[in-house]
């Protein structure tokens, strides 16, 4: 199918489900429910680019009256927003000094130089660095190492699997994690609920990912004959600039754990998290420490930022309608 016909499907999707709507609901509700439908089947088809249909509530929502434009348009400026935009700047700051490659290298020797204890420490190195980066960041600093392990198709293809795998298990970890997780403390805060405090989320959510990690190596794992595995070539010394970076985000990780409050035990800082994370991000322009330069913010995917702006508006526009 051509990305016409891919348009032309949404389109018909979203008046089918209006047309559905009207049948149980009222005309602004279908109304919402067809708009909805047009943009999860652009984003699933892909017939215009994820930035565009990300955009779109604020032409949509304000043209059928669902939501003013000031409304739509705050959405996209939500706090959390620039929580994870100080996540992105760490995350393109350990990319571009190494700091992944050592991190995954030192955790990789952990493990018996087997396809499943291979599988088990690609997995268990995304997890636990989406735990605190971007899920498709991490993914994609993982990957190249993932097949660079091997040679053999079969056990290349399951490692970038456990890679994948790891990263979305990781991300549940912290509420920092993926953005599902910002959109629910956003929804918390727009609601004026007790956000869940850094720890609390840790605690509750860790057991679950160690469950997931275990199934998803065995299983991963399961039926890989012994093959041949590339010589990783790397030095366990790390460089001034690796060492300066997983200094901060050591610092970084201690703050957001001290920061947050155990209740009725411990108040915590109070301090913003959504600060602390985007200070720490803004910290590695400081010349000092040379790590980014405004040119590496190229490198932020403008269009996730845009998708969480869309999230955080479909969401007010549910609760007002």
């Amino acid at each position: 199918m051509t990305k016409n016909s891919h348009l032309i499907f949404a389109v018909t999707a979203a008046l089918l489900a209006y047309m559905l709507g009207l049948v149980y609901f009222s005309n602004t509700h279908a109304i919402l429910i067809g708009s909805i439908t047009l943009l999860v089947v652009l984003w699933t088809n892909e017939a215009l680019p994820l930035g565009v249909v990300s955009l779109l509530p604020m032409i949509l929502f304000p043209s059928f009256g669902l939501l003013t434009t000031k409304q739509v348009a705050s959405s996209y400026a939500n706090p959390i927003i620039f929580l994870f935009l100080g996540g992105f700047m760490l995350a393109i700051a350990t990319q571009k000094t190494g700091l992944h490659r050592v991190i995954a290298h030192k955790i990789l020797k952990t493990f018996p130089a087997t396809p499943r204890g291979i599988i088990f420490s690609m997995a268990i190195t995304s997890a636990l660095l989406s735990a605190f980066l971007s899920n498709t960041t991490t993914a994609l600093l993982l990957i190249s190492i993932a097949l660079f392990l091997t040679e053999d198709k079969t056990l290349k293809i399951r490692l970038v699997l456990a890679v994948a795998y790891g990263s979305s298990i990781g991300g549940i970890i912290t509420p920092i994690g993926t953005p599902p997780n910002l959109i629910l403390l956003g929804f918390f805060e727009s609601q004026s609920l007790a956000p869940i405090g850094f720890m609390q989320w840790i605690v509750m959510t860790l057991p679950l990912a160690i469950v997931m990690l275990i199934i998803i190596g065995l299983v991963l794992s399961h039926g890989v004959e012994t093959c041949h595995v590339a010589d990783f070539q790397h030095t366990d010394r790390m460089n001034k600039a690796q060492k300066q970076l997983s200094l901060i985000l050591i610092t970084m990780v201690l703050l957001l754990l001290v920061n947050s409050p155990v209740k009725p035990f411990y108040d915590g800082l109070g301090i913003s998290e959504k600060g602390i994370l985007l200070g720490f991000g803004l910290l590695m322009f400081i010349p000092f420490f040379g790590f980014l330069e405004w040119e590496d913010t190229k490198k932020i995917p403008y269009e996730i930022i845009f998708l969480f702006g869309a999230g955080f508006s479909i969401a007010k526009a549910f609760l007002d309608t």
